[in-house]
């Protein structure tokens, strides 16, 4: 049976274009630009060219999706299905959920188009697109979409870590004395996004951070089942199995789980070797 409704999302998702389409996703990319190249985000680029370019001390900027793409990939998809719903990463980080009402509204189309500010970014944005699509196969409609958004945030617990502060100060988000405080000391923060923004929620020594999170996770879910994933910004066979093995460890009832790599447009910003563990409930 022909599916209703498309679910589009954007690469923030960070599950490469073919993952995404197996897991019945649509995908439209932001662009990064490295220097005087403007690259579409996990199509033109490798999420480790834009590590290797900021490990060599280049700069990496970011661009929302343009409201005349997403007009172009809602016509796109409307002569295939009767809806679209389009869930993106947070407004209070990229302009993207903004174009995309915009372009919704250029067309005329929405009643067909549902547009969700989904307030997260990276695997929580793909755990909030699957929640989506299995709403919708299930019969539901684009305001069950919205609500089961808002359904899987309260759900699902997400945290991060740097592996180094000079990468926040470069974008600007902490002053340069900070960054060399930080270091210095080994102190690193974890991030959770709140309300839309990704904010520190506390500190702690670099090499206790992924045991603080897992015991966070394990507060919140103590033996409930969940499904777990972990997010890692580069390709590093080590630090993953290391990683792997602190999820086995933690106490965790894990019945499903999955590894991610951060992509271009979210690493470009929080920088190579970040890292975080995200459960909800299986």
């Amino acid at each position: 049976m022909r599916a209703v409704y498309a679910v589009l999302t954007d690469s923030t998702c960070d599950l490469p274009p073919e993952q995404a389409l197996k897991l019945g996703l649509h995908v439209i990319p932001l662009t990064v630009q490295l220097q005087e190249r403007r690259l579409l985000d996990w199509q033109e680029i490798d999420p480790d060219a834009v590590y290797d370019h900021m490990r060599a001390g280049g700069t990496a900027t970011t661009a929302p999706v343009a409201a005349a793409a997403f007009a172009e990939r809602y016509r796109q998809l409307l002569a295939t299905y009767e809806g679209v719903v389009s869930i993106h990463l947070s407004g209070k980080l990229s302009e993207t959920v903004n174009n995309a009402r915009q372009a919704a509204e250029s067309l005329g189309e929405t009643g067909r188009i549902t547009v969700i500010d989904s307030e997260l970014a990276s695997t929580p944005l793909a755990e909030a697109a699957l929640a989506v699509r299995d709403v919708l196969q299930a019969g539901g409609d684009g305001e069950a979409a919205r609500q089961a958004v808002e359904a899987m945030r309260g759900q699902m617990q997400a945290e991060f870590s740097v592996a180094s502060l000079e990468y926040l100060r470069r974008g600007g988000r902490i002053g340069r004395a900070q960054a060399l405080v930080g270091n210095m000391l080994g102190v690193r923060p974890i991030l959770q996004f709140d309300h839309g923004e990704l904010k520190a929620v506390r500190r702690i020594r670099a090499n206790q951070a992924a045991e603080d999170m897992l015991d966070q996770l394990c507060q919140k879910f103590g033996r409930e089942a969940v499904s777990v994933s972990i997010v890692h910004a580069g390709r590093d066979s080590g630090r993953l199995s290391a990683m792997r093995q602190a999820v086995t460890r933690s106490g965790l009832n894990v019945r499903q789980g999955r590894v991610q790599l951060m992509g271009p447009v979210i690493g470009a910003h929080v920088g190579p070797g970040t890292y975080g563990f995200l459960a909800r409930p299986f």
